[in-house]
């Protein structure tokens, strides 16, 4: 099974829950949250690449059963590692840091806290919190720290009840594009004439 398959599998089975960092009486699902954070990436003009991040950012939730507050590393992290081999850094590493995008935009902006759900402002306080001096400039000078901050802005808004968007399956193509291809670099070897 690819992982694009294995991604699309996930959606279908468990991307009906409900997605818990809605804000009171909203019922969006997690795969409704996806596709509407996608859909604001793409309408964004975001590079393919963020829009299947965008997607994806929160897949980890769907990794495993149980609640979250029982597992050691963040559904950010379960999310790059279950990408990484798969995918470029351009879209693992904006899902890996769109939490630490949140503590980033609650330190700069301390009225952006207002902003997030009641589910959103909880677990900001298990993720860490507002950043120190140091963190806030180690943050900027990571790369993709502004796609992650991009990411982060839209997964905020991805809150909207029965809000249309394209479907699974038209990201899904989006996924397959961006898919790594394990061989390519043999194959070029292979073709070039030198030996292996």
């Amino acid at each position: 099974m690819t992982i694009v398959s294995r991604i699309e599998q996930l959606y279908l089975a468990r991307g009906s829950r409900l997605y818990e960092q809605a804000a009171p009486g909203e019922v969006v699902t997690v795969l409704e949250h996806a596709l509407q954070c996608a859909q604001l990436a793409e309408w964004a003009q975001a590079d393919p690449s963020l829009v299947a991040a965008a997607l994806l950012h929160d897949i980890g939730h769907l990794l495993v059963d149980g609640d979250d507050e029982t597992r050691a590393e963040g559904h950010e992290i379960l999310a790059a590692r279950f990408l990484e081999l798969d995918f470029d850094p351009d879209v693992v590493q904006p899902i890996r840091l769109h939490v630490l995008a949140k503590r980033y935009l609650v330190t700069i902006d301390p009225s952006y806290v207002d902003k997030l759900s009641a589910a959103s402002r909880h677990s900001l306080i298990r993720q860490g919190g507002p950043l120190t001096e140091r963190e806030v400039e180690a943050f900027e000078d990571a790369p993709f720290a502004a796609q992650a901050v991009a990411l982060r802005r839209w997964d905020d808004l991805a809150r909207v009840p029965g809000k249309k968007t394209p479907s699974l399956d038209w990201y899904v193509g989006v996924l397959e594009s961006l898919q790594q291809d394990p061989w390519e670099e043999v194959r070029t070897e292979i073709g070039s004439g030198s030996t292996v």
